[in-house]
């Protein structure tokens, strides 16, 4: 069993939450003290600014299962750091579905789906198993968000404390993930409680995993806001060891007697590996909070600004059915992720099955293709422009129809060439455009390009060592 506690956000703003009222014997109003499985966990309410901070520090948000006592190590009789802790528990299939019973209220129904997705995906990345959403009939797992009292005599507390609670395999209620539906959910900011994180480490539990003592680790029993989302090392060594490692099926050879090119379906590219270091790439996209660089039917993977390892890769094992080479990409509101190369698009939905390819001019476009594509804005206010040489669209995915068969000049974006191969937004608000080897960064606050720009792309994402022809080559 697992119980989620976090110190309120609103102490850290100098207001006071009310003290808890009398809904269990398990909690108590005095210094706010919850006590469980002889484990106690202290929140006394700050009375300065030198007392909360002293208070932060030692008592940071965390996880309330009490942690497992270090063993001896029988070899030599001293105490070994413990890594990954199991439960206990595992299930017996790799092939698990979940369910959604309630959702926040703050959320929409197709973000928090998303996000449950992608918190499951960290896991069955790295291991045999497979997560399928299913809304009716029974399911392995299944995810509520509710208030209170709600049936397992663990009940929540209202705006802060108490978060979420999560039953190991092998238990009465193994499989239950129950989320506090009164806490502020966010999705990718620390204003609130981030629901993808907090996600993710209760996923960890249901599948099998006990608290580790790596502070870094995405198990480990205090809650620090980290984006974007990713196992450490130890939790990728305590989830193998459950479930063993996802073993990657190495592809046939092809003869050229038996290749047909009408015949493409496994979309296997035949052409060599680009060079990182030296290549342009064909488009650029943030897609589920990670950066995805296209070029040639290959894909690298950016996470945190991180090249994943066992990439570049092809793009057709992420997205069966996807074009041989790709001019432009982008992911919309609701997590549709759109494909173009040359007069044709393709649609992603939610669970990777595509729709096209489909014409480009049903979307009241003139031109022939499009070169780059992104969405930029904040969350109430982000708009998805397509650009080709020196002219721009404004799009809408929703009606799937440019807002104008009229397009707009790249001089409204001030600094930024024409004839871009990709652009893309940061967490951050910043726009980003590419062409050749080189990028720019557009300021959202002075609506221009930054100073000392453009800058080598190999060098800034990918590490690379510029060399005497790449310095002079712009």
């Amino acid at each position: 069993m697992h119980l989620l506690t976090i110190l309120p956000a609103l102490c850290l703003l100098g207001v006071q939450t009310a003290p808890l009222t009398q809904k269990s014997p398990h909690l108590r109003a005095q210094g706010q003290i919850w006590k469980g499985q002889s484990h106690t966990w202290m929140q006394h309410q700050p009375t300065t600014k030198g007392l909360l901070n002293y208070q932060n520090s030692m008592n940071p948000p965390r996880c309330g299962v009490p942690d497992i006592p270090v063993p001896q190590d029988s070899s030599n009789g001293h105490n070994r750091k413990k890594r990954f802790v199991l439960s206990g528990g595992r299930w017996d299939k790799t092939n698990l579905t979940y369910k959604i019973i309630r959702f926040p209220w703050q959320l929409s129904k197709v973000k928090v789906r998303r996000t449950l997705a992608e918190a499951l995906r960290v896991w069955s990345e790295v291991t045999p198993l497979n997560f399928t959403e299913v809304q009716e009939g029974r399911s392995d797992i299944i995810i509520d968000f509710t208030r209170y009292w709600h049936g397992d005599n663990l009940p929540f507390d209202g705006p802060g404390g108490i978060l979420a609670h999560a039953f190991f395999p092998k238990t009465h209620r193994e499989g239950d993930i129950h989320f506090d539906y009164d806490e502020a959910w966010t999705i990718g900011t620390n204003l609130g409680t981030d629901l993808l994180q907090v996600a993710a480490h209760e996923f960890g539990h249901v599948l099998g995993l006990q608290h580790s003592a790596v502070s870094k680790s995405l198990m480990s029993p205090f809650y620090t806001f980290r984006y974007p989302l990713s196992l450490n090392v130890d939790d990728k060594l305590g989830i193998q060891y459950l479930y063993g490692p996802r073993q990657t099926p190495t592809p046939a050879p092809t003869t050229k007697a038996e290749f047909n090119p009408t015949e493409n379906e496994s979309n296997e590219i035949l052409s060599s590996e680009p060079d990182t270091c030296s290549t342009d790439f064909d488009a650029v996209s943030t897609i589920r909070g990670e950066l995805f660089f296209f070029k040639a039917g290959y894909v690298w993977r950016l996470r945190g600004r991180r090249l994943q390892s066992g990439y570049p890769a092809l793009a057709s094992r992420h997205w069966k059915g996807i074009p041989e080479a790709v001019d432009a990409a982008f992911e919309d509101s609701v997590g549709n992720i759109w494909f173009f190369y040359g007069s044709k698009y393709w649609v992603f939905d939610g669970k990777l099955q595509a729709s096209g390819p489909l014409q480009l001019s049903d979307l009241g476009l003139s031109v022939s293709r499009v070169q780059a594509a992104f969405v930029w804005g904040t969350d109430k206010n982000k708009k998805t422009y397509l650009f080709r040489e020196s002219e721009y669209w404004r799009f809408n995915p929703d009606t799937r129809r440019v807002e104008s068969g009229h397009s707009r000049s790249m001089a409204d974006w001030r600094g930024v060439p024409t004839n871009i191969d990709a652009a893309f937004q940061d967490e951050q608000g910043f726009a980003y455009f590419l062409r050749g080897q080189y990028y720019w960064k557009f300021d959202p606050i002075q609506v221009r390009v930054l100073e000392g720009y453009p800058r080598l792309i190999s060098q800034d994402f990918f590490n690379c060592p510029m060399t005497s022809a790449s310095a002079n080559s712009l």
